[in-house]
């Protein structure tokens, strides 16, 4: 073989390269919106962050934040696997819009809810459907012990049978229980039952759930008012699971 015609071979070879060698498969995209039509949280910027990052840790999925409800078209969401909300009140989009948002979720994509994504959209009783549930007041922000509900659920299995977090701690109204599958619930005997505000409830307070809507799959987690939240391990492995969950992956 000519020195020439060997060089030829290896520069192609180099093009080809290393054999049985595929392409990284592209990533998802997640759309996070963080549009604040009643109480904005300071944690947004640093929920942004965090997400991008966990999307580039786990070689995934990319994260788009955004706060224009525009992005909501059927056209636009095509581009996502799932949709994340950190929202409050009663958010400015359309009918038009919402009915995208449904039919998103409805035909097989994801929905993720953080902390007051139930604190959004109490007009609108199609949310309630989507999310499970709607916030109904924070009567503790202190350190708690988190029972793990569902201990053979892969989204949580991980942290065994309890944590202790420091975190506005929601109470949840209207809930699905009988749709919905708890994965994290307050233990009522690391609070105050007779702190004014307290309601109790026949399924207690649940802090994070999983369902099902249309062929769509939702989690949310009433978790994610402080920084030191976001910034925990644990919580940001939870949100990487259930995102991942969110999209079949």
């Amino acid at each position: 073989m000519r020195r020439r015609e060997f060089i030829a071979l290896l520069g192609g070879a180099a093009a080809i390269g290393p054999f049985g060698a595929r392409a990284e498969p592209p990533r998802e995209r997640i759309l996070y919106f963080t549009h604040s039509a009643g109480y904005r949280h300071d944690v947004i910027p640093l929920s942004r962050e965090i997400l991008t990052q966990l999307g580039k840790n786990s070689g995934v999925f990319d994260v788009t934040a955004t706060e224009d409800p525009s992005e909501f078209s059927t056209g636009n969401l095509q581009r996502y696997a799932a949709v994340m909300f950190y929202t409050s009140g009663e958010l400015p989009m359309s009918g038009d819009q919402k009915a995208a948002l449904l039919n998103f979720v409805r035909s097989g994509r994801g929905f993720l809810g953080v902390h007051s994504a139930t604190d959004t959209f109490y007009n609108w009783p199609d949310y309630l459907d989507l999310v499970g549930g709607y916030f109904n007041g924070h009567p503790w922000h202190q350190a708690v012990t988190i029972e793990v509900a569902d201990r053979s659920d892969p989204l949580v299995a991980f942290l065994g049978n309890s944590l202790q977090v420091a975190d506005e701690i929601y109470q949840i109204r209207d809930f699905d229980y009988r749709g919905s599958r708890v994965l994290l619930r307050l233990d009522p005997s690391s609070v105050d039952l007779g702190k004014t505000g307290v309601h109790q409830r026949s399924y207690g307070w649940p802090l994070a759930w999983k369902r099902s809507y249309g062929e769509g799959r939702v989690f949310y987690t009433a978790l994610g008012h402080e920084a030191s939240v976001w910034r925990d391990a644990r919580y940001q492995q939870i949100l990487t699971n259930a995102i991942l969950w969110s999209m079949r992956r």
